[in-house]
This record gives C-alpha cells, sequence and structure tokens, in this order.
C-alpha cells in the first residue's frame, strides 16, 4: 500500500503539514461528516489537489480493507531525513533536543503510535533502521494520526553507530531496559537526550544498549512483566517532558 495514505486524520495533517507530497484525494460518498468534508476540499483546493468523490467498494480495494474512515489520498513516498540533519533541526528547534531511536521495531501500529507520542511530547524526531525493522508505511501513518507529516523519521543503517553520532553532538543516550539500574522518574532527563527504545518482546539489544550512557526502567505493579513498546515509549517521553516542565 505504499503511495498511500488513509483516514480523515492523517490526510488532514498531510494537507497542513506537507501538503506538496498530496497528489490526489478520494472521498466516499455519504461516509464523511460535511463539516470534515468541507475543510478537506477547502484545504486541498487551497494546496491544489484533486478530490475525487467516490464509492466505498473503491476505497475498500484501495486500502486492502483497512479502516480508511472514507478518506484516502495518494501521495509522494515517505521522505526520511538523514541522521546529521535531524540533529540540525533538533538543536535549531529552541527546545532542549529529544530524539527517540528504535531498535527492530516490527509492527507498524506500534511504530505510527510511536511517532505520535514522539511528537506531542516535543521530540523533534525519530530514528528507525533502514533493515530488519517496519518503515513509515500506510497503517503506520494512520496510527500516529497524521503525526508523520510533522515529525521528522530518520533511517540509519547502523543503530549503534548513530547513538555514537548523537553522543559527539553531545547527546546524552538513555536506554529503556526492564533491568535498568534507575526508575525513570529518579533520573536525570534533562539536557540533549537520544532515548532509545526496543522492540516489541526482545526489548533493545545487547551489542546497541552497551552504547547507552545509562539505562532506566519503569516499574510494574501488575502481573504483567512488562509494556508495549509504544505505551513505554509514551510513559517514558512523558516523564522527560515532565521533568523540562
Amino acid at each position: 500500500m505504499s503511495g498511500i495514505i488513509f483516514g480523515v486524520n492523517p490526510v488532514m495533517e498531510a494537507l497542513k503539514g506537507r501538503p506538496d507530497t498530496v497528489e490526489r484525494i478520494a472521498i466516499a460518498e455519504g461516509v464523511v461528516n460535511q463539516r470534515v468534508q468541507g475543510e478537506l476540499m477547502t484545504r486541498a483546493k487551497e494546496a491544489r489537489v484533486k478530490v475525487e468523490v467516490v464509492d466505498r467498494e473503491r476505497l475498500d480495494r484501495m486500502t486492502e480493507g483497512e479502516s480508511h474512515q472514507g478518506v484516502v489520498a495518494e501521495v509522494k513516498d515517505f521522505e526520511y531525513i538523514g541522521l546529521t540533519e535531524l540533529i540540525k533541526k533538533a538543536k535549531a528547534s529552541g527546545k532542549q533536543p529529544v530524539i527517540v531511536l528504535l531498535d527492530g521495531i516490527q509492527d507498524p501500529h506500534n511504530l505510527g503510535a510511536i511517532i505520535r507520542s514522539a511528537h506531542a511530547f516535543g521530540a523533534q524526531g525519530v530514528v528507525i533502521m533502514k533493515d530488519r525493522a517496519v518503515q513509515v508505511t500506510a497503517v503506520a501513518v494512520k496510527a500516529s494520526a497524521g503525526a508523520t507529516s510533522h515529525c521528522h523519521v530518520a533511517r540509519v543503517t547502523n543503530l549503534s553507530r548513530a547513538i555514537e553520532e548523537l553522543k559527539e553532538a553531545g547527546f546524552w543516550s538513555v536506554a529503556a531496559d526492564p533491568e535498568g539500574k534507575d526508575i525513570a522518574w529518579n533520573a536525570k532527563l534533562t539536557g540533549p537526550l537520544a532515548v532509545i527504545v526496543g522492540a516489541e518482546g526482545g526489548g533493545v539489544r545487547k551489542g546497541v544498549l552497551g552504547h547507552a550512557d545509562f539505562k532506566v526502567r519503569i516499574p510494574m505493579q501488575g502481573q504483567v512483566a512488562s509494556l508495549n513498546a509504544s505505551v513505554s515509549t509514551g510513559v517514558l517521553l512523558y516523564e522527560i517532558a515532565r521533568q523540562r516542565g
């Protein structure tokens, strides 16, 4: 499903944040709220994007049965940026920089949710691996509720090397680790920070974990031993935002 995004929020946010990437929009007749449809059409007109009203079955075929909410957009391939460029943008943001590094996330829903949390809590970007990890797909865009149109995503071939590049740029690196020495809210999480989060189930790989300056854990009180990758990222990013006021 490369080349499309779907859902009201993802398409709306693409028109707001990256209108030049939207090539065409299809809206299912009688499905979308009239007010929302009117706003979509207004923004599309401003961006000079063609809108076509079609039957719902056509969108079902385009999205292979995914929940599209009556809106599908044909878009240019997602534009990743380089890590060096992301570091420059983070430092120029006027805020204490935060960059999230993902070690082998496989589920597009988790990736989208992490990008959504990263944007919501003020991180300047997310770093993913080029290989053995999910990329920014239409499903990830939908799960991000459109945050992919506002949050930079960089791709790297070697995550350990990326951490070292961030260190050289003045970032401290903290890894989410169930066996971490410090509880997240007892650790100092201010200043330029690279947050490392592992894959579903396996967590951060040992080889990558060894490059972290320190490791923190989120204490569990229930019977379940760990949190979903996107949930634990959200909790950690919230604590970072809280400490920074």
